[in-house]
């Protein structure tokens, strides 16, 4: 079980470095729009969780906590969607606005939304990591001279539980992580598209899709179980898959009849003089040359 454990961790945070740098070297670019994807996503949530936490206190002291326990449980799927939804978003459309201006290609939108979905993982790792710590070394250890008694029954609960799950739980967290990569960089490719396209319809549809993938997954959580759960993160990830290579198919290509043609015979200057002076019948005089020379 420490193996399945060991190997789930390395899933959330080894994967998206892995994939980050097999994107750079495709595209033959750095690291910069991977850490800027990262920073974008940490600042995010500085905003989304005290929000959460603070617009949660007062809906709660509303008469939502007079509704049914299943529209309590839609509402809150919604609203946490939406918030999500919301902050991300704009905080993606910001970057790409104010931070990387020069961004405006499918493969700089990838690998921007490499780096947010790269450091949710890393953090969501690390924390799996500490609990996986703590509950290695509380493991075979008498509790009662380090737990206090009124909470000694829930922490034993909770270690037994923990080394209960079977193996296909215990990994969960890294197939999520590898699910929901696919859910982050489509959405960037749907923001950058606002800059690409330049309709900002683009963001609102990031938005929207970002509020349903998360609020589907709250619901199948809440009324089924976290396998369900997960099978609807990864029907969204093939959707995401597909957003991801149609927006690569409709990226606008340089066209060729607008480029500056270049002459390549060194002698082009000279050759256009002479057609200029068997057009109007001159010779190549000094003093016919002077009379043309603005021509």
């Amino acid at each position: 079980m420490y193996g399945i454990r060991i190997l789930n961790i390395l899933l959330m945070i080894c994967m998206p470095v892995v994939l980050a740098a097999y994107v750079n070297i495709k595209f033959k670019s750095n690291w910069q729009l991977w850490w800027i994807g990262g920073a974008v996503f940490i600042l995010s949530q500085i905003g989304h969780i005290p929000f959460n936490y603070f617009t949660s206190v007062l809906l709660y002291k509303t008469s939502l906590v007079l509704w049914p326990k299943v529209y309590q449980i839609i509402f809150n799927a919604l609203f946490l969607g939406l918030s999500a939804g919301l902050w991300e978003e704009l905080a993606r459309y910001s970057a790409f606005r104010w931070w990387v201006g020069e961004a405006r290609s499918w493969n700089q939108g990838v690998q921007l939304g490499i780096g947010h979905g790269s450091f949710e993982s890393i953090i969501l790792g690390l924390l799996v990591s500490y609990t996986f710590i703590q509950m290695v070394a509380m493991k075979d250890i008498d509790l009662r001279s380090l737990v206090p008694q009124d909470q000694l029954s829930q922490t034993l609960n909770s270690i037994n539980t923990y080394w209960a799950l079977p193996w296909y739980a215990a990994i969960l967290g890294g197939i999520e992580r590898m699910l929901t990569m696919p859910v982050q960089i489509a959405m960037s490719v749907l923001v950058v598209q606002v800059f690409i396209q330049k309709k900002i319809k683009w963001l609102w549809i990031a938005i929207i899709f970002h509020m349903i993938v998360d609020a589907t997954s709250v619901l199948l959580m809440s009324f089924y179980n976290v396998y369900i759960s997960e099978w609807g993160v990864a029907f969204f990830s093939l959707i995401s898959i597909c957003i991801i290579f149609v927006f690569k198919t409709l990226e606008p290509k340089e066209d060729p009849d607008s480029r500056i043609e270049i002459y390549s015979r060194p002698d082009n200057n000279t050759d256009m003089l002479g057609e200029i002076l068997k057009n109007h019948n001159l010779e190549e005089t000094s003093e016919n040359l002077d009379a043309t020379k603005f021509q």
